[in-house]
């Protein structure tokens, strides 16, 4: 049997088209950078970066730009078997503003639907879903049809295989951590990423539909990852504790709630709790900093660390992701990322790393 992948993510790819200019409304902008783009397949590119085996689940348009991402996530080194094409439907492009240090607004061009939606229950290959040590999925793909089913049979194949619903045992992220990189192809996770984006449900913010289908995907998750306003869409609740808590009341074993400027917490349902400050930095464009995360936070579980150690080092791919113009191009490699840590804030020339993508 072949070896099972460290992490397969599932859901939205796309082509980001980033102004190069800083400070400047896109209307004036002259000139922009082409990236991969797409926050389950930036997790997948982060985990790499990071030396863990990734691939994604997606879907483009029969188009260049569909061509681009290919190459691209050849090149970052995430398998790209399972990313088809849909060809009623263009790859997607998205542009952003960058406005330092907290203001960078999206502008998605996913009309009239975007190919990651067209992801059909029968093309999964649940084998390789169910084997994988991570899954990771998010709040987007349960927004349409066909997506959404093919979203919660991936997620039944986790729970229904075999070992239950994941590889999480309680104290398992207590401060007796457990050795690198236990038995390869042990379950680690199955991780919902809230991801929370209104404009693409019916409703948008006023959805009467998202907070139910967030409900049914919990109940499949044992890792929970999202900021004040998912956690809100997912549970009812803002401050951070009691979003934790309606979290693992849900059916997750470890919940953890990005804080922003605040930092971020993660409580695990053995009692454990990490409530770890964010890593200083001059943010130069925060829109990949959680994909960066994301990333970081697979490699953490992967590695067995305990809570604390995984929020640190998470937050400071965040951070270094956040000091740099792109998303996928800036995602950190190790030794960034530990000297980062070592020097407790991300540095001039971290953010100028090997990676090239800096502003």
């Amino acid at each position: 049997m072949p070896e099972p992948y460290d992490a397969i993510t599932m859901g939205r790819i796309g082509v980001d088209l980033y102004p190069l200019d800083i400070g400047v409304p896109l209307a004036r902008v002259e000139t922009f950078g082409k990236f991969l783009g797409g926050s389950p397949t930036n997790v997948a590119v982060a985990a790499a970066r990071l030396g863990r085996r990734t691939a994604v689940i997606t879907r483009t348009g029969r188009d260049a730009f569909g061509d681009y991402l290919h190459q691209e996530l050849q090149g970052f080194g995430v398998d790209d078997r399972w990313v088809t094409e849909v060809e009623a439907y263009p790859t997607p492009v998205t542009f952003c503003e960058i406005f330092p240090p907290d203001d960078f607004p999206l502008h998605f061009y996913r009309q009239p639907k975007a190919p990651d939606l067209e992801i059909h229950p029968a093309e999964l290959d649940l084998d390789a879903v169910r084997d994988a040590r991570i899954f990771w999925m998010t709040g987007t793909g349960l927004s349409a049809e066909p997506s959404r089913a093919a979203t919660l049979a991936a997620l039944r194949a986790r729970s229904e295989g075999a070992g239950g619903r994941g590889a999480f045992s309680e104290g398992a992220h207590s401060e007796s951590v457990r050795s690198e990189d236990p038995a390869r192809g042990a379950r680690a996770a199955t991780v919902f990423d809230l991801d929370w984006r209104p404009m693409f449900w019916d409703g948008g913010d006023h959805s009467s539909v998202a907070p139910a289908r967030y409900r049914e995907a919990l109940a499949h998750a044992t890792v929970a990852v999202g900021n004040i306003d998912e956690c809100e869409i997912a549970t009812g609740e803002r401050e951070p504790h009691a979003a934790a808590r309606a979290l693992l009341e849900a059916g997750v074993e470890l919940a953890v709630v990005k804080q922003g400027p605040k930092g971020v917490l993660a409580v695990h349902r053995d009692g454990s709790t990490a409530d770890v400050p964010p890593l200083p930095v001059e943010v130069v464009n925060g829109l990949g900093a959680g994909d960066a995360f994301g990333g970081a936070l697979c490699h953490g579980l992967l590695a067995g660390w305990d809570i604390a150690r995984t929020m640190r080092y998470a937050n400071a791919a965040g951070a270094i992701v956040a000091s740099r113009i792109a998303c996928s191009s800036a995602m950190p490699f190790p030794d960034e990322v530990e000297r980062a840590l070592a020097e407790g804030a991300v540095t001039d020339d971290i953010a100028s790393g090997p990676s090239g993508a800096a502003s």
